[in-house]
């Protein structure tokens, strides 16, 4: 599952919230609504790419979104291993959301610890598998600049096919044929490597330079 989140990750955060990509579609919103400021690319890009800590998981950026992942995977760990019951949740959860985001929860249960159907759905264990698809996201897109240094220049002038073509070849024909392991060995020359996802972000939000 970790390998189906990184595909919806590598289009909605690696390639949708690039500053190529915002400049692709910034002509498309200022012909359908008008011009505006807000359509510029440069500033399309930083509304795309805002930090800000907030309630709800799904809303998160991806900088934020891996302590609500954090947050969750310590309590279902937790949980099974019989160190806590369900009533010791909101609790735990209002502990947390405070120390990981500075958020207060309490009291709070629609926006806290009761906005997931994973837990009522009897869905544990499925929370890593979002930041485990966003680092091999990050993979995938640091190995495909290994093998196409221009990259990004081809998505700032809307050729998307080097994505497109490293990703068919790499992940979608190869299926369910290799262990995950496996896989990410075979794809990216290295066995999953969070520096990847690291990079990243400190490239698109602090400007630093990839390594």
């Amino acid at each position: 599952m970790g390998i189906h989140e990184s595909q919806s990750l590598s289009f909605e955060m690696q390639l949708g919230r690039s500053a190529g990509f915002a400049g692709l579609v910034a002509p498309l919103l200022t012909r359908h609504f008008g011009s505006q400021p807000a359509f510029e690319p440069a500033n399309l890009h930083r509304l795309l790419t805002r930090v800000e800590p907030g309630f709800i998981r799904v809303d998160a950026d991806e900088l934020t979104y891996p302590a609500h992942v954090i947050l969750r995977y310590g309590i279902e760990k937790r949980l099974i291993e019989g160190e806590i019951e369900a009533e010791d949740i909101p609790a735990l959860w209002d502990e947390q959301m405070k120390s990981l985001l500075g958020i207060d929860t309490r009291g709070n249960y629609t926006n806290g610890c009761m906005q997931d159907v994973h837990w009522s759905a009897s869905l544990f264990g499925y929370f890593p598998c979002y930041t485990l698809g966003a680092m091999y996201a990050a993979q995938w897109f640091a190995s495909m600049r290994l093998a196409r240094p221009d990259l990004d220049q081809r998505i700032a002038v809307g050729d998307l096919s080097p994505v497109f073509d490293w990703l068919r070849e790499h992940i979608w024909l190869q299926a369910s044929r290799w262990t995950t392991p496996e896989l990410v060995r075979r794809s990216s020359g290295e066995p999953l490597n969070p520096l990847h996802f690291r990079r990243h972000l400190e490239a698109r939000y602090l400007g630093a330079a990839r390594v």
